[in-house]
């Protein structure tokens, strides 16, 4: 956006200037940079042409119709280009050579990217953490442990000094009057005091305000925090302790219905050794069983024009950011995708992603219209939060399935993700890869409804592999009633909701998303009440446990390229669909859910948006810990959000509306400084944003941007 910060950011403004009849000043700071004469450059640019797909910038804000360079999405998310690769195919050197020497390296900065380590240089023992100096609790390892004891060796040598950022005060403590970090906290003297005791004794002891809870060891456990799993789960999980007796149980059942299908459908085609026999037809269909679990009643949900729907995003989909969405008007969230496989076996990394605020427990708004809930809805035990997996195989995607809902007292729904285009998901045929394998997908959904309660199950899907092939209504019909040859024996799949993004796997995030093929999809679903009486035998009522809600209603979510609460309510309108899921459109402004839910455009002021990055850090300490670990994280991914939010383009600087999410901005000031140090694309400005609240970042702490191939050290800060 503007120009600011870095060297490459002085020499980009110099050349404005220049172009603008303004001395360069390259010596200047980042901000001051921006303050060339409007009236020269107003009156130079508004006698150029405007470009079809440049943001409209009102003249006096304009300083070049130049556009900036192409935020390119398909590179953060790590993806690689060529069209063989939409099918899966690896990479090849252009002379065409095989194997590992002819294979492309993978693009993108997504890929193994490293942010470097951030701890104290001396580590404190958890037996003195949450303790007092002189009651500490026993440590477990006595001799044996290799970790500080002593607190005030600790508190001098081991750890970087207090935060001054935000007066040195504790978020954490100041919203809970009591700190998890101890100790640790890099803002423990607003927290601890030296007391001296009756034999002249000084000791340093931690401050708690009011009545709380024993101290819990957990380092996981945080106030407010649900969802978490604990060291004992993960373990067994880890350890294959746990036994999911549904999910085995089905899963034998459905190896041999796989089998017995195999057969028909081999005979019918010939290729046995022995010839098509109508009697043996008959007998292999007689070998059939019913499953062995039928779905429990699930809970019914409920999805309407007043319930905008936050994205599962990848990386940014984290707690503190979902926190702050709810804060300002998202209705329903979900989880950052986590993966099946990992997930039974216990690695901490993706049972992290199922944590929970105790804000997303609350129900979603209900203003319902006449037709739209199903019958037994109860809008009082409906909460915002579900999750979302990915599975490659229906045994895997079935036991992350049991394990959550067996692990997680908090869930609404569990989404299966079918859309994501990243490669290494959609290589082991996880993902989009599940676009082109109907069986599959419909055996996973099938087997998930089975063993997940009275959890519904959803399904997150794309318009197909490849452009100009799209196969979601074919899939969409599958999901809603299954396989024609089985209907009869084993009823609907039992899909709650589906969500299409108006792209392809090829397409990624590339061109706009195609909302006149979402309308057709959900003219698709809207039909299918009629159709499903035509198809069901009417001497043989439905099962009800396969229906996930009522009446067979299947809700029906659009998503792509909505920015604005007039994208939001024309998608509605016009497509038919029931919502709208916002993805990157929350990532620059999250706002728009506040937008939304008014019904009018908010133009925020810097201060106004700087104060949402205040909140997101104070809600990123309490959630990853206020200590130096904590921080760390907390640093990385307020800078991963900003490389979105500078993205934004002010409303009052546009001169009309609405603002589409696809146009590229030419280079433009900013009305003041903040303002400009917000629109900085320099990652640079980023961390001097962060250092407002965090303070200055640990020595070892990395950072590479994904939509950019420069990095930031510490050493090159000087």
């Amino acid at each position: 956006m503007t120009m600011q910060g870095s060297d490459e950011s002085a020499s980009a403004s110099a050349s404005v200037g220049e172009l603008a009849g303004v001395p360069p000043e390259t010596n200047e700071p980042s901000s001051k940079r921006q303050k060339l004469s409007h009236t020269t450059t107003a009156g130079a640019i508004d006698r150029r042409e405007r470009k079809q797909g440049i943001a409209p910038i009102k003249p006096e804000y304009l300083i070049s119709l130049e556009a900036q360079d192409i935020v390119d999405d398909d590179v953060a998310e790590g993806t690689v280009a060529a069209d063989e690769n939409a099918a899966g195919k690896p990479d090849r050197q252009q002379d065409g050579g095989g194997g590992k020497k002819g294979k492309k390296k993978q693009k993108g900065q997504n890929h193994n990217r490293s942010f470097g380590h951030f701890e104290d240089s001396l580590r404190l023992c958890n037996s003195r953490v949450l303790s007092n100096e002189f009651s500490p609790k026993p440590c477990k390892f006595g001799e044996r442990c290799n970790m500080c004891h002593d607190l005030r060796i600790y508190l001098a040598e081991g750890r970087r000094p207090d935060v001054e950022a935000r007066g040195g005060k504790c978020p954490v403590f100041e919203s809970y009057g009591r700190c998890p970090s101890g100790w640790k906290c890099r803002f423990v003297k607003s927290h601890s005091k030296e007391i001296q005791r009756e034999d002249d004794r000084k000791e340093l002891v931690l401050i708690q305000e009011g009545d709380q809870p024993e101290a819990d060891e957990n380092q996981d456990a945080r106030p407010g925090i649900v969802n978490v799993a604990t060291a004992d789960i993960k373990w067994d999980l880890a350890r294959k302790k746990v036994v999911l007796d549904k999910s085995e149980t089905y899963v034998k059942w459905l190896d041999r219905d796989s089998e017995i299908t195999h057969k028909i459908y081999n005979r019918k085609l010939g290729t046995e050794d022995a010839p098509a026999d109508p009697n043996l037809l008959e007998e292999l269909r007689a070998q059939f069983v019913d499953p062995p679990l039928k779905p429990s009643e699930k809970r019914k949900i409920y999805f309407g024009r007043e319930t905008p729907v936050l994205a599962p995003l990848t990386t940014q989909g984290n707690l503190p950011f979902r926190r702050l969405c709810c804060d300002l008007g998202a209705q329903i969230t979900y989880s950052e995708m986590a993966m099946s496989l990992p997930l039974i076996q216990g690695q901490k990394n993706d049972w992290a992603l199922m944590k929970t605020h105790e804000s997303e427990l609350t129900p979603p708004r209900f203003t319902p219209e006449s037709g739209k809930v199903v019958e037994g809805y109860d809008n009082a035990k409906d909460l915002k939060w579900g999750a979302q997996i990915s599975g490659n195989q229906p045994w895997v995607a079935m036991k992350a399935a049991e394990a959550l809902t067996k692990y997680l007292p908090h869930l609404r729904v569990i989404d299966l993700n079918c859309g994501c285009p990243i490669d290494m998901v959609f290589q082991t045929g996880a993902g989009s890869g599940l676009l082109d394998m109907p069986n599959k997908l419909e055996k996973m959904v099938r087997g998930m409804n089975a063993v997940s309660g009275e959890v519904p199950i959803t399904v997150k899907l794309r318009t197909g592999v490849r452009d100009g092939r799209p196969t979601a209504q074919r899939i969409i019909e599958r999901l809603a009633f299954g396989n024609p040859d089985f209907r009869d024996r084993l009823g609907a799949p039992g899909t709650a909701a589906m969500t299409l993004h108006g792209r392809s796997r090829q397409q990624r995030y590339s061109k706009k998303a195609d909302w006149g093929y979402i309308a057709e999809c959900a003219a698709l679903i809207q039909s299918y009440r009629d159709k499903r009486d035509d198809l069901t035998d009417t001497a043989r009522e439905p099962d009800a446990r396969t229906q996930a809600n009522t009446g067979g209603r299947i809700y029906f979510l659009g998503n792509g390229d909505c920015y604005s609460h007039v994208d939001y309510f024309d998608h509605i309108d016009r497509a038919g669909v029931d919502s709208v899921m916002v993805a990157r459109g929350a990532m620059i402004k999250p706002w728009i859910f506040e937008e939304i839910e008014r019904g009018q455009y908010l133009d925020k002021s810097a201060s106004e948006r700087l104060g949402y990055v205040e909140r997101f850090v104070r809600y990123g300490l309490e959630a990853w810990g206020s200590d130096e670990i904590g921080l760390g994280h907390t640093r990385r991914f307020l800078l991963e959000w900003l490389s979105f939010t500078c993205r934004y383009i002010p409303l009052g600087l546009l001169e009309h509306l609405p603002p589409n999410l696809q146009d590229r901005p030419p280079k433009y000031r900013c009305r003041d400084d903040l303002e400009t140090l917000l629109a900085s694309t320099n990652y640079k400005d980023w961390i001097k944003i962060s250092e407002m609240f965090l303070g200055p970042a640990h020595p070892n702490f990395t950072f590479q941007p994904k939509h950019k191939s420069n990095s930031y050290e510490i050493d090159a800060e000087g």
